[in-house]
């Protein structure tokens, strides 16, 4: 009886050996992974006395590292530029790490350790003119299922397009005027194109814009009744609006709906000033907004 419970024992041991050294444990099956599916890392090269710094072509938001043997951050006051380097001299094992910009571009790299790396200053932004190294596309949370990319395209396009599509829509203090130039739907996705004209001398300093939803009968608002809405998109976000100048802005906003009883505010604060600015948008001018077709402007 002991030499048959030896043997199993031997037996179990031996079978979960062999299943380890296949990939998979007794725990359930599993498959390898097709090759195609991998995603092929950079290779860089990191040592102890030296900074290696990475340009990416969008704004970085996310970074993660194999192991405390290396240290990465954004490159002080840059958005898009990441400095690496050894924490431990000499080290041995190759480690890696891994960065997400807010196009939704995935890059993977594998750092080892050189005493004299054989490059210092990488420019990332054109790793996508070979398609064997185009970086992967992350979707990010607050864009639901569109893509940064188009989302970032789609922005600029409004922006470079510079179109009128919208002329009742504003308001007018102090010299100061601000206009909704165009409103924009793509998939789940608004398009806000704004205008503010200082025709002042003096500057305009933004405290900050607002999107929320109010009841039209106001004078019986309770905080309730009002529901900001966060912009998931900023370009060209002016903080000041020099005297004698303009600054026009795009927005992107999460979907949204309006009743016949409802508005869409719009609130321009002056900081330390009293030229605030608020455009009300009424539920036909949401419905009415211009369809955009990212893919006919790849």
């Amino acid at each position: 009886m002991m030499k048959q419970y030896v043997f199993l024992t031997l037996f179990v041991l031996g079978m979960t050996t062999l299943n380890a050294q296949n990939g998979s444990t007794l725990q359930g099956e599993t498959r390898r992974i097709p090759k195609e599916y991998l995603l092929t890392p950079y290779t860089i090269e990191v040592t102890f006395d030296k900074t290696v710094h990475l340009l990416f072509p969008e704004k970085v938001i996310y970074v993660d590292l194999g192991s405390n043997h290396i240290i990465a951050a954004k490159a002080d006051g840059t958005e898009n530029v990441i400095r690496v380097k050894a924490a431990v001299a000499y080290f041995q094992e190759e480690t890696n790490f891994t960065v997400i910009c807010d196009d939704g571009s995935f890059y993977s790299f594998n750092a080892r350790y050189a005493g004299e790396p054989r490059m210092l200053n990488i420019d990332m932004r054109n790793s996508d003119i070979n398609t064997h190294n185009r970086p992967s596309t992350v979707y990010l949370t607050e864009l639901g299922k569109e893509p940064p990319k188009d989302v970032n395209r789609i922005m600029q396009d409004i922006y470079k397009a510079d179109k009128k599509l919208v002329r009742h829509l504003g308001s007018k203090q102090q010299k100061i005027q601000f206009i909704v130039k165009g409103i924009f739907v793509s998939n789940g996705l608004f398009y806000f194109h704004t205008m503010t004209n200082n025709r002042s001398h003096v500057p305009f300093e933004v405290e900050y814009i607002k999107f929320k939803i109010a009841d039209k009968k106001r004078a019986k608002r309770t905080p309730t009744q009002e529901l900001a809405i966060e912009p998931v998109r900023i370009l060209h976000e002016a903080r000041q609006i020099k005297g004698k100048s303009k600054s026009r802005t795009v927005f992107a906003l999460p979907k949204f709906t309006l009743t016949e009883d409802q508005v869409l505010i719009i609130e321009l604060i002056e900081k330390n000033g009293g030229r605030h600015q608020n455009i009300q948008i009424e539920s036909t001018d949401i419905t009415h907004a211009t369809q955009i077709n990212p893919l006919k402007n790849k």
